[in-house]
């Protein structure tokens, strides 16, 4: 069975994001006979005429043309999918500097607020050298603990766009490919 995932996925790709992408094409799928199920037709016809890309597209298409499909039709259901996909990376830019907002900016200002409170006190060390301590090995957890969530969004960030840009680049590929193997008048 050949899923939508497997239709884009590849070493490099991040899985999360390659699972979040996929599933939001899945749940906005179009209905009827589409450029989803035209890819996982060619997809299946690829693995049996031994990779030959040319007559998997020609087969798939002339399967799908008897079910209404046209090139035209094929061709705006994948440009529906990538302006998806585009949609897609917008959320997830916004949601990416909420999170920026919450996790790197509070840390910061926790780290600020230490740092406060250990300049106010360094007047009376002998009195509150415990407390200083204290507060030091919290605002080093604190710079610990941003440094880990700054490398896991700048991670999350990578992975996601390099799975965007792959998706695209597949998606324009297929594109190319739809326009170079079924004429014009299909």
């Amino acid at each position: 069975m050949i899923t939508t995932k497997s239709l884009f996925a590849s070493e490099e790709l991040d899985d999360r994001s390659l699972e979040f992408l996929v599933q939001a094409m899945e749940q906005n799928n179009l209905p009827g006979f589409d450029y989803l199920e035209y890819k996982k037709a060619i997809a299946a016809l690829l693995a049996l005429n031994q990779g030959n890309m040319a007559a998997a597209h020609q087969q798939a298409f002339a399967t799908a043309a008897v079910m209404g499909l046209t090139k035209t039709k094929l061709l705006e259901t994948a440009g529906y999918y990538r302006h998806l996909l585009e949609k897609e990376k917008s959320k997830f830019d916004e949601a990416l500097d909420v999170q920026t907002q919450q996790r790197i900016h509070a840390k910061s200002a926790e780290i600020n607020r230490l740092q406060d409170q250990i300049n106010r006190h360094q007047a009376d060390i002998t009195r509150l050298q415990e407390e200083i301590l204290g507060y030091s090995n919290q605002k080093q957890a604190a710079e610990t603990a941003l440094q880990q969530e700054q490398e896991k969004l700048q991670k999350t960030h990578t992975g996601f766009e390099k799975t965007h840009a792959a998706l695209l680049r597949q998606l324009d590929s297929d594109i190319e490919q739809i326009h170079q193997y079924l004429p014009n008048n299909a």
